[in-house]
């Protein structure tokens, strides 16, 4: 039987399992012991599994990764939370040339078996610095997993998959689906996972064009989907779950089935996720396309003040609009 929880309570749970399984795995970030996480995702895991496996660091992320670089040398299994996406910069350097890199350079002899988890996009009413959505970096960066649930089950299984694999997973987490709820079946061990971790999968079956999404997107592009279909128009959504390796036998399979290709991400559009998937589509099913792929994303700015980030981000109707080019077409 499955309890009806929210994302940022089926992380929790999924932590909290994986921290059962192997003593080697522990937690690092700010504010995550005594506080639980601004999101309240570690509430009550430094309590039950003390001050040396859920550790308040101090305010500095590069030393919070460095220091998990040198336990993922000595055998532990590190997850470290980055509190906010603005704040993973000062450590781009160690995940970079360090997290992503060490694993080859020892010639296979040395693991990196760090997930480093990343609250991102917007939607929150956050100031600056606290609504980014630096995805396409860590996909760009070879070394590097990057994955994203959209949802409660997703987040619960990914998480413990995440934790479990031996390469370095960039875990960015959807915060302003902190608080959607979903029936989770909570007491079923990791070999239930009813999917591999690196997979997409289609979370709204259709036959007239393709939505592409993953993270916070999912769930604007399923009522999307609901609102086309009162209009006669039958939209597939496909939840990309990873983005680096992208899983694309699910893409190429809804692409050829409905030949138009929207994708939709809050990331600014430049040299962004959707770029890349639409490279890709073009070379793979150029003749099963009816237009060219579309974009629906943020904007090439800085992302805006609250007060204006409604009109910064993809919504319902931009979404719909995008499809309609498509059919312009």
């Amino acid at each position: 039987m499955g309890e009806n929880i929210t994302l940022g309570r089926a992380l929790n749970i999924g932590l909290r399992r994986a921290m059962e399984d192997d003593p080697k795995v522990l937690l690092m970030g700010e504010d995550i012991g005594k506080l639980g996480g601004v999101f309240r995702v570690t509430d009550g895991l430094q309590k039950d599994f003390g001050e040396d496996r859920v550790i308040d660091t101090p305010l500095a992320e590069s030393g919070i990764i460095g220091t998990a670089v040198g336990l993922a040398i000595r055998g532990y299994r590190p997850v470290c939370e980055i509190q906010f996406d603005g704040f993973v910069f000062p450590a781009y350097d160690q995940i970079v040339t360090q997290v992503a890199k060490m694993h080859q350079r020892t010639r296979g002899k040395v693991k990196m078996p760090i997930v480093i988890r990343i609250p991102y996009g917007g939607g929150i009413g956050a100031v600056e610095h606290h609504s980014e959505s630096p995805e396409a970096y860590f996909a760009h960066t070879p070394g590097l997993k990057v994955v994203s649930p959209s949802n409660p089950q997703d987040a619960f299984w990914m998480i413990q998959q995440a934790i479990a694999c031996d390469d370095p997973i960039v875990f960015f987490e959807p915060k302003r689906r902190y608080h959607d709820k979903a029936e989770v079946d909570t007491s079923a061990p990791l070999s239930a996972a009813p999917q591999h971790l690196f997979s997409a999968t289609v979370a709204h079956s259709g036959t007239d064009a393709t939505l592409l999404c993953y993270g916070p997107m999912v769930k604007t592009c399923v009522t999307a989907a609901a609102a086309a279909k009162e209009e006669g128009r039958s939209l597939e959504v496909v939840d990309l779950r990873t983005l680096s390796p992208l899983d694309m036998a699910p893409i190429i399979a809804s692409t050829r089935k409905t030949g138009r290709v929207i994708v939709v991400h809050e990331a600014q559009g430049s040299l962004g996720m959707g770029a890349e998937l639409a490279a890709r589509i073009t070379e793979e099913c150029f003749y099963d396309l009816e237009a060219p792929v579309l974009r629906v994303t943020g904007f090439d700015t800085p992302y805006p003040p609250s007060r204006f980030e409604e009109d910064y981000l993809p919504d319902l109707d931009r979404v719909l609009d995008g499809v309609d080019r498509a059919f312009g077409f």
